[in-house]
């Protein structure tokens, strides 16, 4: 189906529009999808480099442990490894995703069925599935934590299954490691409330099923991939979200061997039955809360084909300890559901921004609530309070600061903490709190509780003590004439008003840097006065 037929990007034109902002990089040497392929893309995130220069990263020149080489290629990265490609792959400047957010929920779009699509131009099924080098492994599916996952797992994956009494589909991103040419195990993660598809295979044991259809989908078009990390409320039909986002239908097609549909310009889709009787161990492997997950009982699924376009590329997330592809998809799509939920759902209007802070953002632990300056405390509580409970698996620590503190700036949290923070008044905890996603989770139900801190200014207070802005830019046009060291400016780099300043101070400051600092002196002699105690205040009129 040609993109005349559609007004949504496929995998293919997004990483075309990558490679035209210089955001996609092409390894063309050989890459060992086994031992070096996550690695090399985990250097981007624990290098040392700046969000802004992270890349999506593209092989095709695959090999594996064995020495035998792949003819499909594979991108990593290429959803979301900064917030640069994830706005690309969303169509939006990062300050209007939000919106387009909104817009799709308010007006979703049901999808459109087609005869015919480009992901069943390959049809792979029956017995050639079970021949080694033909079904699942032909397909090179990295090992996405070497030294510790025991197999090649799918990992940015649409896993469609369908509500077998009502037939509403659902779309999940599910992990699912190979075990053979045509069977894998899929964990349907059990998050607070039940996982979409993982209460669908509750039904079908209900129902005396012996085996669930599934669909797991990779390669979708960007605006279908990203519904399944989404996590939209439960019910919720992700193709007329897609459809929203895209401002039209998404193309689907009936699956060749189970009753699903599918999205028509996917990459690969891999057709199936998950055993509702039995469970396979699956694991260990790396998984986005930052720790390895131990081996545990998960769904087998049998696989009944795999159909493909001619010419397929096969997606893969980089993923486990955090900043990670996995925590921007998060910390994008989750920033603006808590910021519309404090100002919109709970009308607290001082809230400015609400930051996850990305370095755990795969466990949603830590949320920065930026206040506008005079907030009421009443109000800066229930923003607090708002956000530690508006998901059940987020907001173990929930900080309040004001616009000057950038959020994702450690250190700056840390001055906010220390300086405007008094733990007796201003820290508060709550108990009752379930782990959510992690290796806790494991441990017999094990409570966890949460920690609220007002780290707001609770009056006004003296500048920070940096130089005026106009002089730090001043100094840093002549250090790059020098020829020094690239800067990276963090936030704060320059001095600011918080409330407690006079003009006459900032006169006075304007006469020292204009070397007239005598005059000062002359004033000051004429404001001298008998009988004060030393460090007694003095306001000027």
């Amino acid at each position: 189906m040609s993109n005349r037929d559609r007004n949504y990007p496929d995998l293919h034109e997004h990483l075309d529009a990558l490679r035209a902002r210089g955001l996609l990089l092409t390894i063309s040497e050989p890459i060992d999808k086994d031992a070096e392929l996550h690695p090399l893309v985990r250097w981007q995130f624990v290098g040392g480099l700046d969000e802004p220069e992270r890349r999506a990263f593209l092989f095709n020149n695959i090999i594996d442990g064995r020495g035998r080489k792949y003819s499909i290629p594979v991108v990593v990265g290429a959803l979301a490894a900064n917030r640069a490609i994830y706005s690309v792959g969303m169509g939006v400047a990062l300050d209007d995703i939000q919106a387009k957010w909104d817009h799709a929920m308010a007006n979703p779009v049901a999808p459109r069925i087609v005869e015919t699509a480009v992901c069943q131009e390959v049809v792979i099924e029956g017995a050639a599935l079970q021949l080694e080098g033909h079904g699942l492994d032909a397909l090179p599916i990295p090992i996405s934590t070497p030294g510790f996952d025991s197999a090649p797992t799918l990992t940015a994956t649409n896993v469609i299954t369908k509500d077998p009494e009502t037939g509403a589909l659902n779309m999940g991103t599910y992990r699912a490691a190979l075990k053979a040419p045509d069977r894998l195990v899929v964990r349907m993660a059990t998050r607070v409330g039940g996982a979409g598809g993982y209460l669908h295979y509750q039904k079908h044991q209900a129902r005396g099923d012996k085996v669930m259809p599934c669909a797991i989908v990779l390669g979708c078009p960007p605006y279908v991939a990203y519904m399944g990390p989404q996590k939209l409320p439960i019910g919720v039909d992700e193709f007329t979200v897609a459809g929203g986002l895209a401002g039209g239908p998404i193309n689907v097609v009936r699956a060749r061997t189970v009753d699903l549909l599918v999205p028509a310009e996917s990459e690969i889709v891999i057709e199936g039955l998950i055993d509702t009787e039995y469970c396979e161990p699956e694991a260990p492997f790396g998984e986005s809360h930052g720790h390895v997950a131990l081996e545990e009982y998960n769904m087998p699924m049998r696989v009944t084909a795999i159909t493909q376009r001619q010419s397929p590329v096969i997606p893969s997330y980089i993923s486990q300890v955090t900043p990670s592809e996995s925590s921007v998809i998060k910390r994008v799509a989750y920033e603006p559901l808590f910021l519309a939920h404090l100002r919109q759902t709970l009308g607290i209007r001082g809230v400015k921004r609400v930051a996850l802070h990305e370095p755990l953002t795969g466990l949603l632990r830590v949320t920065i609530i930026t206040l506008e300056k005079g907030t009421p405390r009443t109000e800066v509580w229930r923003a607090l309070e708002g956000a530690a409970f508006f998901k059940g698996d987020c907001g173990k620590i929930c900080i309040a600061v004001n616009e000057d503190i950038e959020a994702d700036n450690a250190d700056a949290l840390l001055w906010a903490l220390a300086y405007r923070a008094n733990p007796v008044e201003d820290v508060r905890t709550l108990p009752h709190r379930g782990q959510g996603h992690g290796p806790k989770r494991e441990h017999d139900q094990e409570e966890d509780s949460t920690l609220l801190v007002d780290a707001t200014m609770k009056s006004d207070m003296p500048p920070l003590a940096l130089p005026k802005r106009e002089y730090m830019e001043r100094a840093k046009a002549t250090w790059e004439r020098l020829g020094l060291p690239k800067l990276r400016p963090q936030a704060p780099w320059y001095g600011y008003s918080l409330g407690d300043w006079l003009p006459q101070w900032d006169e006075a400051a304007k006469r020292a840097v204009e070397g007239r600092y005598l005059d000062n002196g002359r004033i000051s002699e004429r404001q001298r006065r008998k009988g004060v105690k030393p460090e007694t205040k003095f306001r000027p009129e």
